[in-house]
């Protein structure tokens, strides 16, 4: 996934009401950016932090600059959660994903279950079609232990319930983890966090539900999929 045009440098001054953060950039000039996260981002809100920004030139746009880049001394993190889809719906069209890519159809955000929409439907002649739902991962709180989720998340474990339903009807179901930062090397739940999401992933797990999860390569200029990573759970 490429940034369609350069990001912007700046140093964050606070990130508040969960979707907006001030920037000073390195211009001097202070900016109010829209950060599209909904999450605590445990360790990537503090103010002082380098950070980088996209900025639009859409006029119907409230905040033409949106958050994207945390710099850590580890390295650079991905903190806008409206990137995964994209990034996984790119690797899933090439065929970069080796556990899916016998399935040559690949279509986003179809309706499934009661009130839900699958991020994607996999399908190909021969096969069970699959369902794939996406889940943003940035939260590290021991050195190269990626973890999932940073915040109590009624929604994600919904998903893992209407996964299970459609392995029950003899489909194909699977969670796919994304971690948006190059300094780990597994993943885990964060079962302290959410209790309730723990106990959905292992009730869907015992139900058929594939678990899967890969880490990214990120730069100032794009986001793509890297390799996969251990479930540590």
């Amino acid at each position: 996934m490429l940034f369609p045009s350069p990001l912007l440098r700046g140093t964050l001054i606070k990130r508040y009401k969960r979707f907006l953060a001030d920037v000073t950039l390195d211009t001097g000039e202070i900016v109010t950016a829209h950060c599209a996260n909904p999450g605590a981002m445990t360790g990537l809100n503090m103010p002082g932090l380098p950070v980088w920004l996209s900025k639009s030139d859409d006029p119907k746009r409230k905040l033409a600059h949106s958050l994207e880049l945390v710099e850590l001394a580890t390295g650079i993190v991905g903190i806008n959660t409206a990137h995964p889809n994209r990034i996984v719906g790119e690797a899933l069209r090439a065929r970069a994903i080796p556990e899916l890519a016998a399935y040559d159809c690949v279509r986003p955000e179809v309706r499934y279950a009661e009130k839900s929409r699958v991020d994607f439907l996999l399908t190909a002649e021969g096969l069970p079609d699959c369902y794939v739902e996406v889940k943003n991962v940035h939260l590290v709180r021991t050195a190269g232990l990626a973890e999932f989720p940073d915040s109590v998340t009624v929604r994600g474990a919904r998903h893992l319930a209407d996964l299970a339903l459609m392995v029950e009807e003899g489909h194909r179901a699977v969670m796919l983890y994304l971690v948006q930062r190059g300094d780990c090397s597994g993943f885990s739940l964060a079962a302290d966090i959410d209790t309730a999401y723990a106990t959905a992933f292992a009730r869907a797990r015992e139900r058929g539900v594939e678990a899967l999860c890969y880490a990214t390569a990120i730069t100032r200029e794009e986001i793509t999929l890297a390799g996969p990573l251990p479930i540590r759970i």
